[in-house]
């Protein structure tokens, strides 16, 4: 394995690892395993690693601004969550009429508003979208008919918003208004066959997509044009997501999945990589 990568030691590995996010103010990296469910952290400091059971499959964790509790995305809809007690407080179901839908990855924008995909559970059918939820905790459809919904990420201005379809193997960009309205989708990376699925993103301080390719057993590093610049084989072939994380956002981490992989013994491991580029701040959200 190349000497800059290194899987991070601890008990156990990821059904489905999702969601990294780099929390300062708490010195942990937190991810989710979706199947679990379960809520993972790592201490950077110490390296010491740690989990809480969650009742429902757990989509993503993002804090808020100014205070303890947590935003989390759930089967059921999107609640807050305190880490000390546990307690979980219901927001709101964004899709009723969608039982069947779980909310499935997220990231915030400049303005502190949090972008969420949904799916399928069983991945059956069409019915994920896109929803923005803002700090007054109201929440819109912004996007729909999706497979998969992944991603996203946004360009370094904030003014384009990337999100995935995995089922459709594409990446779409949008136009991202200051007052969150959508344009102008079109496919910004589409992924051959041979590339997987594309999973998880974050950007770079150069501007640059890191994209997780699931079924592909790596994660590429686009420029903002959508041109390859490096792809990185990991150990394992369903790879998921990624984000930087320290205090000087120059270690990434990297998420991946068990699931369909359980004869890997990496597979579901959390990786760290030296890429040699740092992260964006990361943002909390608004409400």
């Amino acid at each position: 394995m190349d000497p800059n990568i290194r899987i991070v030691p601890r008990a156990g590995r990821d059904r489905l690892g999702e969601g990294p996010i780099w929390v300062p103010e708490r010195a942990r990296l937190f991810w989710v395993d979706i199947e679990a469910p379960a809520l993972n952290w790592l201490d950077l400091a110490g390296g010491g690693t740690g989990t809480r059971p969650f009742p429902e499959p757990l989509g993503w964790i993002i804090p808020q601004a100014g205070r303890r509790d947590f935003i989390v995305g759930l089967k059921s809809g999107f609640a807050t969550f305190d880490l000390e007690s546990g307690r979980l407080t219901s927001i709101g179901d964004p899709e009723p009429d969608h039982p069947d839908n779980r909310l499935n990855d997220a990231k915030v924008d400049f303005a502190g508003r949090i972008w969420a995909g949904s799916m399928h559970q069983a991945e059956t059918a069409v019915s994920g979208s896109l929803h923005r939820l803002d700090p007054d905790l109201t929440w819109q459809r912004m996007d729909g008919d999706y497979g998969v919904a992944n991603g996203p990420t946004f360009s370094l201005d904030g003014r384009i918003i990337f999100h995935s379809d995995s089922a459709a193997r594409t990446v779409y960009a949008f136009d991202l208004a200051a007052d969150g309205t959508l344009s102008g989708k079109r496919a910004f990376l589409r992924f051959p066959e041979d590339w997987g699925w594309p999973d998880g993103m974050t950007t770079d301080e150069e501007g640059c997509l890191w994209i997780a390719h699931w079924g592909g057993g790596r994660l590429s590093r686009v420029d903002p044009d959508g041109r390859l610049i490096r792809a990185i084989p990991l150990p394992a072939p369903n790879i998921t997501s990624c984000a930087f994380a320290g205090d000087g956002l120059d270690r990434l981490f990297v998420t991946s999945a068990s699931r369909g992989a359980e004869s890997v013994p990496e597979a579901g491991a959390l990786f760290e990589l030296d890429v040699g580029v740092r992260g964006l701040p990361p943002r909390a959200f608004g409400g």
